[in-house]
């Protein structure tokens, strides 16, 4: 067993490349064992892409005085194995455990906590900046970007960035040509091309010796030179993209060849100014159920559970769409996770993959709704948060009826602080003109996707729903349009629970009335217009709490004691949310525990706001 004697990367650097084959090997079943046995399972097919180029990278660079940087960091899980965290895996993603991600509290290799994509050229740029300066102390800024980040603007805005400024960065472009599933773009095919295109490789090499050969044609002949390249370039194949920005480019090369791949980036190292260096991998390799996935290799472990908030949407999404033409669904490379996967396979010409590009998805909403269709726009809690400019004022401003269903909204539980989607109703409840709406069960979710679609058609709407399992209720507990729901009365505290908090807060209420407290329970069901009627009711209570799975500072309790103020009430309000600050990995049961959100916790603030 080769891995077992690996505890740092310079281990790496005792084998041959015949036993660094059983190694990729080894560490390819390890991973697979490690992400089978998680009880919170983890991200499998892209680090099974990623071995050699890991191991290649470890024994080029000397990490961590050379600072390697992985965009997105769920296919970091072998350069973690690789930097002595092997016997953590054990505990992947569980409280207490390893990170998912890289993580800067666990090891001096990990620089950046990066689970949000298409980030590490800019970080590379900042960092290449500072090495170069008087302060700096000269170390080689590598990027890991793949797995689909490069269909990111933001990537874009970085690329660029470090071609006008000649930074020296070895940029490794991780090719598997998707992102969490098949990736919506032509760049790698085309690299290929241009690349593997002997015509026009020869006619360069021939263009460029002339230049080379004629010494009094001075700057004017070599900017013709240039040109001509350039001409030929558009002439035969498609533009060389990074070359054209001011990024040397190499490639591509076999992401599992560790012996072409160390010559490939000590190469790289060898060029002033960045370097790419395209590498091929293949998502999911070494292990059949992952290579044969179509979907998304196995991407991760995870899928939409039946009787969850996502199933519920994916039912009525289709049901919808077959009743209204003009309703299209749009998403950020997760048609799986979101939902929309089965809508696209049904209506192939109104369903929208844009990549990793949640800025454009908004905006491209927007514009689908000002030419009369209907966008519902599927992103993750967290990732909708990258477009939050866009939503105010593509689609806000422009009064426009976006519907943004909100999936991980919430505390998500084991992808920890990037993940958990506790930002959205702090800023959508502050776009003029937003209903914000927040299920309890799996018939809510139907009836306000339902209620989006047909009804609230004068501005954005956003359905906000957990990652937990979603109750199923009877349609006598089930509302309708903008009213709440008072599911429970008592005259001694009042609760208001948002969305999945609902359920925690009639448990709760259960729990106080053992001990002689009586409440009522109301489901808000929306946050934003919050219903009168509830207000009111709320008004001539002495006491309510509200509980949210948000922010707890700008939510949606703050919103009813803002309007219970403005109504000059006595009440009492305790708002329980979550506080300002970054929530580490656990399952949501212990995170809720944790904060004083489940049922529990509720009833105990009760019985001190009461001092019973």
């Amino acid at each position: 067993m080769y891995l077992e004697k690996i505890d740092e990367p310079a281990d790496l650097r005792e084998l041959d490349y015949d036993e660094l084959d059983l190694l990729s090997t080894e560490i390819r079943t390890f991973i697979v064992d490690a992400v089978s046995r998680s009880a919170a399972g983890g991200h499998l097919g892209s680090n099974l892409g990623v071995v050699e180029l890991s191991i290649a990278l470890h024994r080029i660079f000397d990490s961590p005085r050379d600072i390697l940087l992985w965009d997105t960091g769920h296919q970091a899980y072998v350069h973690k194995m690789l930097t002595g965290r092997r016997e953590s895996f054990g505990r992947l993603r569980e409280r207490g455990g390893l990170s998912g991600y890289p993580s800067t509290e666990e090891s001096e290799h990990d620089w950046i906590e990066n689970s949000h994509a298409s980030t590490v050229l800019s970080y590379a740029h900042g960092l290449a900046t500072a090495q170069e300066a008087e302060a700096g102390d000269g170390r080689r800024i590598v990027a890991v970007i793949g797995d689909g980040s490069m269909t990111g603007g933001m990537a874009f805005e970085g690329l660029n960035n470090l071609g006008h400024s000649g930074r020296n960065v070895t940029i490794v472009l991780n090719d598997n040509g998707r992102s969490y599933a098949p990736t919506v773009s032509h760049l790698s095919q085309s690299l290929v091309q241009i690349r593997s295109n002997p015509v026009y490789m020869r006619r360069q090499a021939r263009f460029e010796k002339i230049a080379e050969n004629i010494p009094w044609a001075g700057e004017q002949l070599e900017r013709g030179i240039s040109a001509t390249k350039a001409a030929i370039r558009e002439m035969w194949e498609p533009p060389a993209f990074f070359e054209d920005l001011g990024v040397k480019y190499l490639g591509p090369f076999d992401g599992h060849d560790i012996r072409g791949l160390e010559q490939a980036l000590t190469n790289a190292t060898k060029f002033e100014g960045p370097v790419v260096v395209h590498v091929m991998t293949q998502k999911g390799r070494g292990y059949a159920p992952a290579e044969n996935d179509p979907i998304k290799n196995m991407h991760d472990t995870g899928s939409i559970k039946p009787g969850s908030y996502t199933a519920a949407f994916t039912e009525t999404l289709l049901k919808l769409g077959e009743e209204h033409p003009e309703l299209v669904a749009i998403t950020a490379a997760m048609p799986d996770s979101t939902g929309v996967l089965a809508f696209g396979e049904r209506f192939p010409d109104r369903c929208f993959d844009v990549g990793i590009a949640e800025q454009h998805a908004v905006t491209a909403a927007s514009g689908m709704a000002m030419g009369g269709l209907r966008p519902v726009v599927a992103l993750y809690s967290t990732f909708l948060t990258r477009a939050f400019d866009q939503v105010n004022l593509d689609v806000g401003l422009h009064e426009q009826p976006v519907i943004f269903c909100l999936d991980r909204a919430g505390i998500t539980g084991p992808d920890g602080p990037s993940h958990h989607g506790v930002l959205d109703m702090v800023l959508l409840t502050k776009v003029p003109g937003m209903t914000v709406l927040a299920p309890s069960s799996y018939q809510e979710l139907q009836t306000m996707l339902t209620d989006a679609v047909e009804h609230l058609t004068s501005g954005p709407v956003a359905i906000r729903w957990s990652r937990n399992p979603a109750p199923s209720v009877p349609e006598s507990h089930v509302g309708s349009g903008l009213r709440a729901r008072r599911a429970r009365e008592g005259g001694d505290v009042c609760l208001v629970g948002v969305g999945t908090m609902f359920n925690h807060c009639v448990d709760a209420a259960e729990a106080l009335a053992e001990g002689g407290i009586e409440a009522t329970v109301w489901d808000p069901r929306a946050v934003m217009p919050l219903d009168e009627s509830m207000l009111d009711s709320l008004a001539d209570q002495p006491l309510v709490v509200t509980v949210e799975d948000g922010l707890r500072n700008g939510g949606a309790g703050a919103a009813v004691r803002i309007a219970l103020d403005d109504r000059n009430a006595s009440t009492r309000v305790k708002v329980l949310g979550v506080p300002e600050q970054y929530i580490p990995h656990g399952t949501p049961a212990e995170i809720f525990a944790d904060l004083g959100l489940d049922a529990d916790g509720i009833a105990a603030t009760v019985r001190t706001l009461l001092d019973r």
